[in-house]
């Protein structure tokens, strides 16, 4: 049900629909009311946010307390992805500007799935290395 949206998340690119059907396993669709916080800056992220419906505003603290405004997002958006890599702290604030629906997979059950499915973890290297290439050399041109 939920792999479609699933496929449309930049770091699960290049995953197979088997794949993407151990990911959705774990998937819940949740409604967030307008104005409810989806994810909080520097709380423990609990997993991976696609928006299907509604819209999100993003901004995020800076050291010197002002506020960078991230955007506004909607659906097909996924928010999240570090922490279901690594357990660091979230480095956003995520507010619903309208009830929004997210898909939300819990970074637990995300873990057990690449137990499940190990070629997952490999592939998703790959996505990561790609994005490490692009930014060193983005950094280079820009130096």
């Amino acid at each position: 049900m939920f792999e479609d949206a699933l496929a449309q998340v930049p770091l699960f690119q290049g995953l197979t629909r088997r794949e993407l059907t151990v990911l959705a396993a774990n998937a819940r669709e949740r409604e967030y009311p307008a104005g409810a916080t989806l994810l909080r800056q520097g709380e423990t992220g609990v997993g991976l946010f696609i928006i299907t419906a509604g819209s999100v505003h993003v901004n995020q603290a800076t050291a010197d307390g002002e506020t960078r405004e991230l955007g506004d997002f909607g659906r097909g958006a996924a928010l999240g992805e570090m922490s279901l890599l690594d357990d660091m702290p979230r480095t956003a604030t995520v507010v619903a500007t309208e009830p929004t629906k997210a898909i939300v997979i819990p970074v637990w059950d995300f873990r057990a799935s690449l137990r499940e499915a190990p070629d997952i973890s490999i592939k998703l290297l790959t996505v990561l290395s790609h994005r490490l290439r692009a930014s060193e050399t983005q950094m280079t041109a820009h130096n």
